[in-house]
C-alpha cells in the first residue's frame, strides 16, 4: 500500500524543440509549492508543469492531473508497477516521472474519480 498526495494544479505536458531555452516562467521562487519536471532528451526538451506556467509556443497536452507518492525510499521496488498495473487494467493513461525522492503520476483530469478509485481499490491512499 502507497499513499499518494493530489497535488491542486492542473498539468500540462509539453515539448519545445532540442535546444529550447527555459522560459523564466518555469524558474522556481523561494516560496514556489509547485512540480515541474524538465527532460532534455535527444529530439526534444519535455516539460512537466502546472498549466498556468506551460511554455508559449510549446507544443502541449493539457488537463492533467498529478499524484505524488508520498515517503519513496530509493531502495523501494515494485513501486510504479503497482500503480500502473490498475490503471492499465482498468484502461486509464498515464505520465509518469520519477525524482531522486518520489515518483509522480499524472492522469486525465477527466478520468481523475476513476483513476482514484481504481488507486483506492487497489489498496492505496490518496490524501488532497
Amino acid at each position: 500500500m502507497l499513499d499518494l498526495d493530489l497535488l491542486p494544479d492542473e498539468y500540462s505536458v509539453c515539448r519545445l524543440p532540442v535546444g529550447s531555452t527555459l522560459p523564466d516562467s518555469l524558474t522556481a521562487g523561494p516560496d514556489d509549492k509547485t512540480v515541474v519536471s524538465v527532460t532534455w532528451g535527444l529530439d526534444e526538451l519535455s516539460v512537466i508543469c502546472p498549466s498556468n506556467r506551460a511554455p508559449a509556443g510549446a507544443e502541449t497536452d493539457t488537463a492533467w492531473r498529478c499524484l505524488r507518492v508520498a515517503g519513496l525510499d530509493l531502495a523501494m521496488t515494485g513501486v510504479l508497477a503497482s500503480l500502473v498495473g490498475p490503471l492499465a487494467e482498468a484502461r486509464v493513461n498515464i505520465v509518469t516521472f520519477s525524482t531522486f525522492d518520489t515518483d509522480y503520476l499524472l492522469v486525465p483530469t477527466v478520468r481523475l474519480t476513476e483513476a482514484v478509485n481504481t488507486l483506492t481499490r487497489a489498496g492505496h491512499r490518496i490524501a488532497s
